[in-house]
């Protein structure tokens, strides 16, 4: 997940853009880049990490830069292929994510036209579409690049003979602009410049961002000028910091009975009982589905199980990704994106439009694309994840899905009085059972200890067991670099088995429900192929 950060302004551009970068290290990345205007276009470039780039970046005059963090998707790891990328000449560079498909042949068009190659990358295509296009405008010069390009981007570019400015565009990938006092910001996320600006425009998709120290201008596909809304960000950059904690995600784990709390804030009555989410009305429907990616869709299937639970109410539920190859052509749809900008996740929102469908977005972000684009949308109001990996956003989108399958159950009459009431009540205790799970963090430690030296893992549980134990397949991923899968419990004996062996532990969620005594019988299954088991069990359980 690269990072972008442009800055233009009265500041040294190159210490602005390098403490931004900074700021972006939560994103990951194998190497990192620096484009200064100032006379020349000065580029440095590091394979490694932001310390180690500016250690190589001298104090210099020039009051516009660009910046990037790159995780290599095109090409190796390696200094040619870093990010800015530069044409010919050096006079133009460009940072940019996002994936250009048809790269391949545009390369080849720009080599038989003389232009030559320094990296593998698509993204170096780019700076030579606009060198092509270039006669004395950098704004127009990108424009009839982004023309020829097919694919996704966000990007920022800058030339030598234009200082004082930045333009920038996007398609499927997020970009926000910071407007400052005679400083401007553009950058792939709102805590790379929060220290020096809350004020921000986010991006749409199509629009072009012409971008001076003293002014934003924005550009619609179609050449006329937009008006985008300004949000001011309501978070502050404490948030945006590790609070003692060794790194993001740690300290985010542990936010979650905070934030949790935040999501159920206000949305709640016991007196009644009843939820209160005026945002959440679905009208009438007689058809649902719930359509994400990654954690968010392992989410969304725990909202399905529930709200077929509580609303008596078929869901389906689909990787954004797919979905759009073949999605309903009635009744609602959900889209749950922790950003609000995830790409497949807005294209399904947009598919579902198209036939005819209504739309809600379930979502973190406060004006983010899904917001703009979906016709009701239900803010999980937990704070910015900065951790790559979602763990507070997870359980707060569960918490705002809960609660549509209760006001839905409502609604229908499914739900008697007295039923709503206890789950309000056991809604309410949520924070503080979290708290009492994250109390035994020393003890999970020496459970994390006894899976260090595992090849390859098994997650397993029935109901609304399966999306977590595919949840926690995909964290251990993730975060361990293991090997693990995810598996219905029931499906153990259709392929599964034939992998158990002494060396593979299974994790099993077992839950005081109707399918405990099977989840019983899978685990002496799985001890008599002498494979480890770990259970994930109520207090109560000793069994």
């Amino acid at each position: 997940m690269c990072g972008i950060i442009g800055y233009t302004g009265f500041r040294e551009a190159s210490a602005v853009v390098m403490e931004c970068l900074q700021r972006l290290e939560y994103r990951g990345y194998d190497s990192a880049g620096l484009a200064v205007v100032g006379g020349q276009l000065h580029l440095f470039k590091k394979v490694g990490t932001i310390g180690d780039l500016a250690a190589d970046v001298p104090d210099m005059q020039g009051g516009t830069a660009i910046g990037h963090t790159r995780w290599a998707t095109h090409g190796e790891v390696t200094l040619a292929n870093a990010h800015p990328h530069t044409d010919c000449r050096r006079e133009i560079a460009v940072a940019h994510n996002g994936i250009i498909e048809n790269f391949q042949k545009l390369r080849q068009e720009l080599q038989r036209a003389g232009h030559t190659f320094a990296s593998e990358t698509d993204t170096e295509v780019v700076a030579h579409l606009i060198e092509d296009a270039y006669e004395g405008s950098l704004p127009q010069a990108v424009a009839a690049a982004l023309k020829k390009i097919e694919g996704s981007y966000a990007l920022v570019a800058v030339a030598r003979e234009e200082p004082g400015l930045m333009v920038a565009a996007r398609r499927e990938s997020p970009l926000v602009v910071g407007m400052g006092d005679r400083e401007q910001f553009v950058a792939s996320d709102v805590p790379a410049f929060l220290p020096f600006t809350k004020r921000v425009i986010y991006v749409e998709d199509g629009d072009l961002v012409v971008v001076r120290p003293d002014s934003v201008q924005i550009l619609d596909p179609a050449g006329r000028q937009a008006d985008r809304e300004e949000c001011l960000i309501t978070w502050d950059v404490e948030d945006a910091q590790k609070a003692g904690y060794e790194h993001f995600m740690l300290k985010e784990i542990h936010e979650q009975p905070i934030s949790i709390a935040h999501t159920l804030r206000g949305r709640l009555s016991e007196i009644e009982p009843q939820v209160l989410l005026e945002e959440a009305d679905l009208g009438e429907t007689d058809s649902l589905a719930i359509v994400a990616c990654g954690t968010s869709c392992y989410a969304g299937m725990v909202g399905a199980y529930i709200m077929e639970q509580l609303a008596s109410i078929p869901v389906a539920t689909a990787l954004s990704s797919e979905y759009r190859y073949f999605g309903q052509k009635r009744g609602t749809v959900i889209g749950v994106t922790q950003s609000g900008e995830t790409a497949d996740t807005l294209g399904a929102l947009r598919a579902a439009q198209r036939h005819g469908c209504r739309t809600m977005a379930i979502t973190n972000v406060a004006g983010s694309t899904a917001t703009r684009i979906a016709d009701a949308t239900i803010l999980t109001r937990c704070g910015p994840e900065i951790g790559v990996a979602a763990t507070k956003t997870f359980t707060s989108q569960v918490a705002v899905l809960v609660l549509l399958a209760l006001k839905m159950g409502l609604s229908s009459g499914v739900l008697q009085t007295d039923a709503v009431r206890g789950y309000v009540s056991a809604l309410r205790h949520l924070p503080s059972a979290v708290t009492r799970v994250l109390d035994r963090e020393e003890h999970l430690r020496q459970v994390a200890q006894t899976l260090a030296s595992s090849r390859y893992l098994f997650f397993i549980g029935r109901g609304i067991h399966h999306p977590l134990a595919l949840e926690g397949a995909l964290k251990m991923k993730e975060i361990s670099y293991l090997h693990a899968e995810g598996f219905a419990a029931g499906e153990l004996k259709h392929g599964p088995f034939a992998l158990l062996t002494p060396e593979t532990p299974v994790i099993a969620l077992v839950d005081d429900d109707p399918v405990r005594d099977k989840m019983l019988t899978n685990i002496g299954e799985i001890k008599a192929r002498k494979s480890p088991v770990i259970a994930v069990a109520p207090d109560h359980d000793a069994e």
